[in-house]
């Protein structure tokens, strides 16, 4: 029988990385939906302000000062939820830090940094979830979700570490959710993979270039992933991508790896430079301050995906590959302007 997931207000869900970007954006659309809370992050100021936001948007919420590298801190959040609301339903690993710069130019201190939050957090959440949801006597159910990436199919320069971290987090999902189905498990497993979404990324990032970092275009509001992850949270799902260029360079790199590469050479590179020297400290080894959920761009930032749409509504299917080929065909035609 298919796996059946409750409907969000009758949910509990745990989410890490809850005070910016897109873990704040979807602890506030499941709060306004009904759904009780569990959030996760290092700051504890920024936890209590979300915390007060929560309740006065209706939700029933908690939360945890936690850095998910450390099991047994992650381990507090499972037990938080417990005592809080008896459980939970769904654990979304959220938290996630990268890291700009050439490989070379970059300590191996902040390398093992940015892996201890991107891929061993992921491991501690999705395990401690796991043994709660699925493997005690009860079988209590529910949903894991992981945030991966579009760079969990094919790697971008100057985010090296960040995307071979994703490729991990990738690896580990599949294992995981094999393994999980093998033992009768009912436990759904889904990888997100955002592209590129207007949060304060960047500015939360290490960073060993002469200049602010920044993201690619096209940019999608952090609401375009908080609707997918909770989507997943109601549906069990493989996978799935937010925005068609996401798509579109995943299948680029299957196709024409090498055609990639130069794709990736001759546009990412510039396109995650400014013109500003660096102005933020950056949240690798420490957190990220405050409540902060949209930064600015230069670029158009799309509110809704139709890639990402089709792909939470099979019959949209047909309006989900146009998407992918003009990803494709973006990035191409960038590339080739650039020569």
């Amino acid at each position: 029988m298919a796996l059946q997931l409750k409907q969000l207000e009758d949910q509990t869900l745990v989410i890490t990385g809850a005070t910016s970007g897109i873990g704040l954006a979807t602890a506030r659309l499941a709060a306004d939906r009904g759904a009780h809370l569990v959030v996760a992050a290092r700051d504890e100021s920024a936890l209590q302000t979300l915390v007060e936001e929560l309740h006065q948007r209706g939700a029933d919420a908690a939360y945890v000062v936690a850095d998910i590298g450390d099991p047994e801190q992650v381990h507090d959040i499972a037990e938080t939820a417990i005592h809080h609301f008896g459980g939970f339903d769904t654990w979304i690993n959220n938290a996630g830090v990268s890291l700009f710069g050439y490989l070379t130019d970059q300590p191996l201190e902040d390398q093992r940094r940015l892996f201890e939050t991107d891929f061993w957090g992921v491991v501690h959440g999705s395990l401690e979830a796991a043994r709660h949801l699925g493997m005690r006597a009860e079988r209590h159910g529910g949903a894991i979700i992981n945030l991966g990436s579009v760079v969990s199919d094919r790697a971008i320069p100057l985010q090296g570490m960040y995307s071979a971290s994703k490729h991990a987090v990738k690896g580990f999902t599949d294992a995981l959710r094999m393994e999980l189905e093998a033992l009768g498990a009912p436990v759904s497993i889904t990888l997100v993979k955002p592209g590129s979404i207007a949060t304060p990324f960047p500015h939360h990032a290490g960073n060993h270039m002469d200049v602010e970092p920044t993201l690619p275009p096209p940019l999608y509001e952090p609401s375009v992933v908080a609707e997918a992850i909770l989507h997943c949270a109601e549906h069990p799902r493989r996978d799935i991508r937010v925005g068609g260029a996401s798509q579109g360079i995943a299948l680029l790199g299957q196709l024409a790896p090498r055609l990639a590469d130069r794709v990736m050479e001759r546009s990412m590179i510039r396109q995650q430079q400014t013109n500003r020297p660096p102005q933020h400290v950056g949240g690798l080894h420490r957190p990220a301050p405050g409540v902060w959920q949209r930064a600015e761009y230069g670029h158009r930032v799309a509110s809704r995906s139709r890639y990402t749409q089709a792909a939470m509504h099979p019959a949209l299917t047909a309006t989900a590959i146009v998407g992918a080929v003009l990803g494709v065909a973006a990035l191409t035609g960038s590339a080739r302007r650039k020569r």
